[in-house]
């Protein structure tokens, strides 16, 4: 059989969809990522997290059912798992018959068993067919949440927050460096609160100094709480050398009642002060956070707050997205009073704010040398990535084709130039 999986949605998700494709691939599937020709199934990861998620997901379903009930097309079945079948399985099973089979999250074995007969899986499995290019991968630490913060969904999805073992991270770690595997990028819906189930303690910096001596190139960290970047964590990036000076830490908003109805659990000063105190400690990371505009009774002065706030951080990378009511959250039972014209122009106005901030935070690295990962070829460049930079969500260095790289490969490159999201350099 010839499968084609489609994952949706967060880089957790692309580490199912990748165990998946590995449990498919051992028992003798062709597994192929996103690619629908002359398939005779196909699988489709989705995502629920947000309404614009969730639409992908449905016209994805729906594009592969038209591949289905076109006779002159080879594709026979297809399979839905994910997060938006867990929110919304009733509905979706009775306006789309023609899927073969609906699953929820960590459920793959029962989606492999369902396409193969007499399925064989290894309870003890930690390989992957990676989706991603081979030199970098994801690799998960931990599942749900217990935050439980008012506009997010996760908790309902996939669960209280459960860590693995020490142990099967570390086993699988080194099975994707030998696999080849030089950035390992380390996710979790709470990256931050990993061990306090299992240990009782917070366990990342010392599963970090672990996976620092297997041989990677980078290790990067993404998903981190406000509530438990701790000064221990911090100091990784002073003592780890093959730590990323980066970290994913999504804020959310500045204003403390806004703070305080998502139920963050920190307040304006807080995190003023967290900010400047990663700063402090680690004066050359780069931080990616993410806001939301839009929630439910968001003034326009507290609006203005936060636009203020970012203004005045600077921070090297942003996402902005406008809230969407969830039904099974407690932001959803608020009343969504912003309307949706005002949430894209709060949305838009952010981003030219941020967009002239990562022009002059760019300029500041013209004439240095960075080292640069290569990660592909596009025409007349090589594109690749610093330490500053996580793949698909970041800036990107272009190198012209005139000089012979390797994908995959590090180089020491000058920026000689740059616009507001990518960067040129030169051997």
């Amino acid at each position: 059989m010839k499968i084609t999986l489609i994952s949706l949605g967060c880089s957790k998700n692309t580490v199912d969809s990748e165990r998946l494709a590995a449990i498919l691939a051992d028992n003798g599937c062709t597994v192929e990522f996103d690619s629908l020709e002359k398939s005779d199934i196909a699988i489709i990861n989705t995502c629920g997290f947000i309404l614009d998620a969730k639409e992908e997901s449905v016209n994805t379903i729906l594009d592969c059912i038209q591949l289905k009930l076109d006779g002159r097309r080879k594709l026979k079945r297809v399979y839905v798992f994910g997060c938006l079948v867990v929110l919304n399985k009733q509905e979706l099973q009775e306006e789309l018959p023609e899927v073969d089979g609906w699953f929820g999250v960590n459920n793959i074995e029962a989606v492999a068993k369902s396409i193969v007969k007499d399925c064989i899986i290894d309870d003890d499995c930690v390989y992957r067919k990676l989706s991603t290019p081979s030199h970098y991968a994801y690799l998960k630490i931990a599942e749900g949440c217990n935050k439980f913060c008012s506009f997010c969904s996760i908790p309902y999805i996939r669960g209280r927050h459960v860590s693995r073992t020490k142990e099967s991270i570390l086993q699988e770690a080194q099975y994707l460096r030998e696999q080849g595997v030089k950035e390992l990028i380390l996710i979790s819906q709470d990256l931050t609160f990993y061990g306090m189930d299992l240990y009782h303690s917070l366990e990342l910096p010392s599963l970090v100094r672990e996976l620092s001596q297997l041989g990677f190139e980078w290790i990067r960290l993404h998903y981190a709480h406000p509530n438990e970047v701790t000064d221990e964590m911090l100091q990784l990036y002073n003592s780890v050398p093959n730590l990323c000076k980066y970290l994913d830490i999504p804020l959310q908003h500045i204003s403390t009642p806004i703070l305080k109805s998502m139920k963050r659990n920190i307040d304006k000063q807080g995190t003023i002060d967290l900010v400047n105190k990663i700063r402090r400690i680690v004066p050359d990371i780069a931080i990616r956070t993410a806001f939301i505009v839009g929630y439910p009774g968001e003034t326009q002065e507290q609006f203005e707050e936060l636009a203020g706030f970012i203004r005045e951080m600077k921070f090297d990378r942003v996402g902005i997205f406008t809230f969407s009511s969830e039904d099974n959250t407690a932001a959803g039972q608020l009343p969504d009073d912003v309307p949706e014209d005002i949430k894209v122009e709060r949305k838009e106005q952010l981003l030219a704010i941020q967009q002239r901030i990562s022009l002059e935070n760019n300029q500041k690295r013209v004439g240095g040398v960075l080292k640069v990962l290569i990660d592909r070829k596009e025409g007349d460049y090589y594109i690749g990535r610093t330490e500053y930079d996580s793949p698909e969500v970041d800036d990107e260095v272009l190198v012209h084709a005139d000089n012979k790289m390797t994908i995959g490969e590090f180089y020491a490159l000058r920026i000689v130039d740059t616009d507001e999201f990518d960067l040129v350099a030169e051997v």
